[in-house]
């Protein structure tokens, strides 16, 4: 398989953490968002929106959107899996990865901060006020569903989860990391969100998440 990324993207981030879970091999191949090389034809003729990451397949199919390359992964490649295996587990499961892949991630993603300083003319001040804004209020929503839950968990006499759900790493894990770090780098407060900040520490423990942290990509930047 071939992964077009970007080491900063946490789209990409989140593929990389799976790929590592599942311990399957891939070739890296770098797309610099910054320099624009998702838009020279090499790439951009493969997908409808050139964005990454893209997956190509081991028979050759182009695959796009992380989630989705996600889910392909775990139905291909089911063991470890990144879903629980009962239907409520999947749906909650999921909903926590749309949480921050739908919610929080879209208003904050590159070509939107982009917009902000270069269309509409907006300081480097606001653009960050804009990411800490949004990337707070969606991180303190993930706080309370990660609380409900675990009083689901507490009522069904199941045991605390070490992760975003349960005591192993799911796709909600392989979206959490990737926000967190750019929260980090763009100094959003992160304080009072046990549930999230622990489920966060147990996943950064294991070498599946160290391995796809950017600064272990190949084309990282200081």
């Amino acid at each position: 398989m071939q992964l077009f990324n970007y080491f900063r993207s946490s789209s990409s981030y989140r593929v990389r953490i799976a790929l590592g879970i599942k311990g399957l091999p891939y070739d890296y191949v770098p797309v610099h968002l910054v320099r624009a090389e998702h838009r020279l034809p090499a790439y951009a003729d493969r997908l409808g929106d050139p964005l990454v990451p893209a997956l190509v397949t081991d028979d050759g199919h182009t695959l796009a959107q992380s989630l989705a390359i996600i889910e392909y992964l775990d139905e291909t490649h089911p063991a470890p899996p990144l879903l629980p295996a009962d239907p409520l587990g999947r749906a909650q499961v999921r909903a926590l990865a749309q949480m921050i892949a739908c919610e929080i991630h879209p208003i904050n993603n590159l070509r939107v901060l982009k917009y902000l300083t270069q269309e509409l003319q907006q300081s480097e001040d606001t653009k960050s006020a804009w990411y800490q804004h949004w990337t707070r209020n969606g991180l303190a929503a993930f706080e309370r569903q990660l609380g409900l839950l675990a009083q689901e968990r507490q009522a069904a006499g199941l045991a605390p989860s070490q992760f975003c759900w349960g005591d192993v790493p799911t796709l909600a894990d392989c979206c959490l990391v990737p926000q967190i770090f750019n929260a980090q780098r763009f100094r959003v407060n992160l304080d009072g969100l046990p549930l999230t900040m622990a489920a966060w520490e147990a996943a950064m423990a294991l070498p599946a998440f160290q391995g796809a942290h950017p600064s272990a990509c190949p084309d990282h930047e200081a």
